[in-house]
């Protein structure tokens, strides 16, 4: 399937009912691009009924103790489909490009869901943003390997931008990226710088 393009995000406005795309394992954060192999049914169906109702879904993280469809978290982000490719008939590259962060208030449908997804205010990172940077470059130099990969999938040359990539790629927990993910942005910065360097301080006595 060729490139879908992607529309400009849409911030501060109302509520819009979006296709869920279910994430297993990992989070999608703003400013953030994702590639990923979708190869279940139904989540296969809402990343192809996004691409026919304006090319944008909203990226939710499946709950740990998951049991059904229905078992995901509430907060997750507008993405845009950059691109969708068949591997096969029941399996797609998809790649994503987040966009904001918005809170799933209703949920439709079984299997295949689409959500009424509200915008969440990311809130302005002001000085937070400055500690947060000094803290990745910090983890960065230790780990060449993940800063050569950060900047490859870098999409902005914003602070928050590299706040976000490290949250979304970080050797860290499941829950501990959902819990940043739910954060504001000076929130999501502080608790990065800390975690961090708590995180650098860890490997290097280990």
């Amino acid at each position: 399937m060729p490139a879908v393009d992607a529309p400009d995000p849409v911030r501060g406005t109302g509520s819009r009912l979006l296709p869920v795309l279910p994430l297993d394992d990992l989070c999608l954060f703003p400013g953030a691009s994702l590639a990923l192999v979708v190869d279940r049914p139904a989540a296969l169906s809402a990343a192809q009924l996004a691409t026919r109702v304006g090319g944008q879904l909203l990226a939710l993280a499946r709950r740990e103790a998951y049991t059904g469809p229905r078992d995901v978290h509430a907060v997750g982000t507008v993405a845009a489909i950059l691109s969708m490719q068949a591997l096969s008939p029941l399996e797609h590259r998809v790649e994503l490009d987040g966009l904001s962060r918005a809170r799933a208030e209703t949920l439709l449908g079984v299997e295949v869901l689409v959500a009424e997804a509200v915008p969440l205010d990311e809130g302005d990172e002001g000085e937070e943003s400055g500690p947060a940077v000094e803290a990745l470059a910090r983890y960065l130099h230790a780990h060449a390997d993940l800063r050569a990969f950060l900047e490859g999938q870098r999409r902005s040359a914003g602070a928050m931008s590299w706040v976000n990539l490290a949250c979304q790629h970080l050797p860290i927990t499941a829950s501990a990226r959902q819990k940043l993910l739910e954060a504001s942005a000076p929130e999501r910065c502080l608790k990065i710088s800390r975690g961090l360097d708590a995180l650098l301080r860890k490997e290097q006595t280990t």
